[in-house]
């Protein structure tokens, strides 16, 4: 959970959003229980107005400098302004993990 804390943390810093969500999604993959190993972030921010995708994925990925270099091993990012999350209104489920042992189904 420390980890998963300071990805909130940084991203409600940097970002002041108006929504954001950490999601720990370790547990869907192929490691030890308790990993703090995959996560999804949900960044809903003004911040993002007028940058295209690479441009805020950059902006996340600046700001998590730190919490990826302590063994984030995958991160997914969705980025929007408040006017896109009102239209979309979730985020997209992230697909499941074809890694490890579970991509042959032993």
């Amino acid at each position: 959970m420390q980890l998963q804390n300071l990805i909130n943390d940084r991203l409600v810093t940097t970002f002041e959003p108006l929504h954001h969500e950490v999601l720990n999604e370790s547990h869907d993959h192929s490691v030890a229980p308790g990993s703090e190993t995959h996560f999804k972030v949900v960044v809903v921010a003004q911040k993002f107005a007028g940058c295209n995708a690479v441009q805020r994925h950059r902006m996340v990925y600046g700001a998590l400098t730190d919490a990826l270099s302590a063994g984030v091993h995958a991160l997914a990012i969705h980025t929007y302004t408040p006017e896109e999350w009102v239209a979309v209104k979730a985020a997209p489920d992230s697909p499941p993990c074809l890694g490890g042992s579970k991509r042959d189904g032993r």
